[in-house]
Protein backbone atom coordinates (compact mmCIF):
# COMPACT_ATOMS: atom_id res chain seq x y z
CA UNK A 1 0.00 0.00 0.00
CA UNK A 2 1.50 3.71 -0.90
CA UNK A 3 1.62 6.01 1.99
CA UNK A 4 -0.49 9.56 1.51
CA UNK A 5 2.24 11.47 0.73
CA UNK A 6 3.77 9.23 -2.63
CA UNK A 7 -0.19 9.23 -3.82
CA UNK A 8 -0.29 12.82 -3.68
CA UNK A 9 3.20 13.18 -5.54
CA UNK A 10 2.06 10.82 -8.29
CA UNK A 11 -1.35 12.55 -8.77
CA UNK A 12 0.62 16.04 -9.27
CA UNK A 13 3.01 14.38 -11.67
CA UNK A 14 -0.26 13.68 -13.98
CA UNK A 15 -0.17 9.42 -13.43
CA UNK A 16 -2.96 7.89 -11.89
CA UNK A 17 -1.25 6.90 -8.59
CA UNK A 18 -4.30 5.34 -6.70
CA UNK A 19 -7.43 3.54 -6.44
CA UNK A 20 -11.17 4.23 -5.22
CA UNK A 21 -12.74 1.52 -4.42
CA UNK A 22 -16.84 2.40 -5.21
CA UNK A 23 -18.90 -0.92 -3.79
CA UNK A 24 -22.44 -1.72 -3.98
CA UNK A 25 -24.56 -3.42 -1.81
CA UNK A 26 -27.75 -6.12 -2.78
CA UNK A 27 -30.35 -4.74 -5.69
CA UNK A 28 -28.22 -1.72 -7.12
CA UNK A 29 -28.06 -4.33 -9.52
CA UNK A 30 -31.54 -3.28 -10.56
CA UNK A 31 -31.09 0.39 -10.67
CA UNK A 32 -32.74 2.16 -13.02
CA UNK A 33 -35.86 -0.19 -12.84
CA UNK A 34 -36.58 -0.48 -9.39
CA UNK A 35 -38.49 1.76 -7.20
CA UNK A 36 -37.49 4.42 -10.30
CA UNK A 37 -39.48 6.83 -7.72
CA UNK A 38 -37.29 6.72 -5.22
CA UNK A 39 -33.93 5.27 -6.99
CA UNK A 40 -34.33 7.43 -10.12
CA UNK A 41 -33.46 6.26 -13.77
CA UNK A 42 -29.78 6.19 -13.89
CA UNK A 43 -28.64 2.46 -14.04
CA UNK A 44 -25.58 0.74 -12.45
CA UNK A 45 -23.45 1.23 -15.74
CA UNK A 46 -24.57 4.82 -15.72
CA UNK A 47 -23.45 5.85 -12.68
CA UNK A 48 -20.08 3.57 -12.86
CA UNK A 49 -19.49 5.59 -16.11
CA UNK A 50 -19.97 9.30 -14.06
CA UNK A 51 -17.48 7.69 -11.10
CA UNK A 52 -15.19 6.75 -13.94
CA UNK A 53 -14.88 10.31 -15.02
CA UNK A 54 -15.63 11.98 -12.01
CA UNK A 55 -12.01 9.64 -10.37
CA UNK A 56 -10.28 10.56 -13.31
CA UNK A 57 -10.32 14.14 -13.13
CA UNK A 58 -9.00 13.86 -10.01
CA UNK A 59 -6.17 11.94 -10.61
CA UNK A 60 -7.73 8.13 -9.17
CA UNK A 61 -8.67 5.26 -10.35
CA UNK A 62 -11.99 3.51 -9.61
CA UNK A 63 -12.38 -0.27 -8.67
CA UNK A 64 -16.33 -0.56 -9.28
CA UNK A 65 -17.69 -3.50 -7.96
CA UNK A 66 -21.60 -4.86 -7.18
CA UNK A 67 -22.69 -8.08 -5.76
CA UNK A 68 -25.72 -9.02 -3.79
CA UNK A 69 -24.16 -11.59 -1.87
CA UNK A 70 -22.41 -10.33 1.74
CA UNK A 71 -19.74 -12.90 1.60
CA UNK A 72 -18.43 -11.61 -1.52
CA UNK A 73 -18.87 -7.62 -0.71
CA UNK A 74 -16.45 -8.50 2.54
CA UNK A 75 -14.10 -10.43 -0.02
CA UNK A 76 -14.28 -7.40 -2.14
CA UNK A 77 -12.95 -5.43 0.91
CA UNK A 78 -10.74 -7.72 1.82
CA UNK A 79 -8.94 -7.63 -1.70
CA UNK A 80 -9.54 -4.09 -2.38
CA UNK A 81 -8.20 -2.87 1.06
CA UNK A 82 -5.35 -0.75 -0.11
CA UNK A 83 -7.67 1.64 -1.99
CA UNK A 84 -6.99 4.96 -1.24
CA UNK A 85 -10.39 5.17 -0.40
CA UNK A 86 -13.96 3.24 -0.18
CA UNK A 87 -17.18 4.48 -1.48
CA UNK A 88 -19.64 1.99 0.07
CA UNK A 89 -23.63 1.93 -0.96
CA UNK A 90 -24.11 -1.36 1.09
CA UNK A 91 -28.30 -1.38 0.62
CA UNK A 92 -30.29 -2.96 3.02
CA UNK A 93 -26.31 -4.64 4.32
CA UNK A 94 -26.23 -1.06 6.31
CA UNK A 95 -28.50 -1.54 8.43
CA UNK A 96 -27.75 -5.16 9.29
CA UNK A 97 -24.20 -6.42 8.52
CA UNK A 98 -21.78 -6.21 11.35
CA UNK A 99 -19.35 -8.43 9.24
CA UNK A 100 -19.33 -6.13 6.65
CA UNK A 101 -18.88 -3.13 8.95
CA UNK A 102 -16.01 -5.40 10.76
CA UNK A 103 -14.30 -5.93 7.26
CA UNK A 104 -14.35 -2.11 6.07
CA UNK A 105 -12.78 -1.26 9.95
CA UNK A 106 -9.58 -3.14 8.63
CA UNK A 107 -8.75 -0.24 5.50
CA UNK A 108 -7.12 2.74 6.16
CA UNK A 109 -8.46 4.91 3.43
CA UNK A 110 -11.67 7.25 4.22
CA UNK A 111 -14.50 5.59 3.76
CA UNK A 112 -17.87 7.07 2.52
CA UNK A 113 -20.93 5.62 2.57
CA UNK A 114 -23.67 6.99 0.24
CA UNK A 115 -27.40 6.27 0.12
CA UNK A 116 -29.14 7.34 -2.79
CA UNK A 117 -32.67 7.96 -1.31
CA UNK A 118 -32.87 10.07 2.22
CA UNK A 119 -32.58 7.31 4.05
CA UNK A 120 -34.09 9.41 7.33
CA UNK A 121 -36.98 10.21 5.65
CA UNK A 122 -38.10 6.30 4.90
CA UNK A 123 -38.95 3.53 7.30
CA UNK A 124 -37.33 3.89 10.86
CA UNK A 125 -34.40 0.78 9.84
CA UNK A 126 -33.39 2.24 7.45
CA UNK A 127 -32.34 4.86 10.45
CA UNK A 128 -29.62 2.85 11.66
CA UNK A 129 -25.92 2.12 10.09
CA UNK A 130 -23.15 -0.35 11.25
CA UNK A 131 -20.68 1.49 8.82
CA UNK A 132 -21.32 5.27 9.86
CA UNK A 133 -19.37 5.35 12.68
CA UNK A 134 -16.31 4.02 10.30
CA UNK A 135 -17.40 7.00 7.83
CA UNK A 136 -15.57 10.08 7.04
CA UNK A 137 -18.69 10.94 5.71
CA UNK A 138 -22.34 9.78 5.33
CA UNK A 139 -23.96 11.21 1.67
CA UNK A 140 -28.18 10.34 1.41
CA UNK A 141 -30.52 12.06 -0.19
CA UNK A 142 -28.53 13.43 -3.54
CA UNK A 143 -29.67 10.31 -6.12
CA UNK A 144 -26.81 8.76 -7.89
CA UNK A 145 -24.40 12.20 -7.68
CA UNK A 146 -24.07 11.35 -4.35
CA UNK A 147 -21.25 9.26 -5.63
CA UNK A 148 -19.65 12.03 -7.60
CA UNK A 149 -19.93 13.80 -4.01
CA UNK A 150 -17.94 10.71 -2.58
CA UNK A 151 -15.00 10.36 -5.00
CA UNK A 152 -14.49 14.34 -4.15
CA UNK A 153 -14.76 14.10 -0.50
CA UNK A 154 -12.23 11.02 -0.65
CA UNK A 155 -10.18 12.82 -2.90
CA UNK A 156 -10.12 16.36 -0.85
CA UNK A 157 -9.42 14.36 2.76
CA UNK A 158 -6.16 12.73 0.55
CA UNK A 159 -5.26 16.01 -0.48
CA UNK A 160 -6.63 17.03 -3.94
CA UNK A 161 -7.91 19.79 -5.11
CA UNK A 162 -11.20 19.16 -6.00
Amino acid sequence: MQHAFSVLHERHTGRVSATIAVLNGPNLNLLGEREPGIYGSETLADVEARCRRTAESLGYAVEFRQSNSEGALIDAVHELRGSAGFVVNLGAYTHTSIALRDALATVSGPIVEVHISNTHAREAFRHVSYVAPLAAAVIAGCGTLGYDFAIQVIAHRLGAKT
